[in-house]
């Protein structure tokens, strides 16, 4: 039954290579509880998963880009749209007319006549 399967699924998946990693994701979902999409038959995970891909029950292209997507290393991170940066540019200018600090607590009324002093830039040689 399984030549017969893998031979069926390499007329729609030609890469054997690709074709091992399409069945052992499948596979492995079919084993973590997703719905078969083909009768069991007494098969084993493999032998379904590979008999969904040989007649096509599942989408190859979802499947190919939730394999890509569990391989990445590097996870995409949405940066936020241009309005959520206003809006947090709004709120920041808002708590600083306030006084208040980032954890929302008061800080102490500036007199305006504060200066930081951060040092001199004179250089002494000897």
């Amino acid at each position: 039954m399984a030549r017969v399967t893998v031979e069926d699924c390499v007329e729609r998946v030609p890469n054997r290579f690709e074709l091992v990693m399409l069945a052992a994701k499948r596979s492995r979902e079919i084993s973590s509880g997703s719905v078969l999409t083909v009768e069991r038959d007494n098969d084993k995970n493999p032998v379904c998963a590979l008999r969904e891909i040989a007649d096509e029950t599942v989408p190859l292209d979802d499947l190919r880009e939730e394999l890509v997507r569990g391989l990445q290393k590097h996870i995409e991170v949405d940066e936020p749209e241009e309005d959520d940066e206003i809006e947090m540019m709004t709120a920041a200018s808002l708590a600083n007319e306030a006084n208040l600090d980032v954890a929302g607590t008061k800080t102490p009324a500036s007199t305006g006549s504060e200066s930081v002093d951060y040092g001199s830039d004179d250089v002494v040689e000897d």
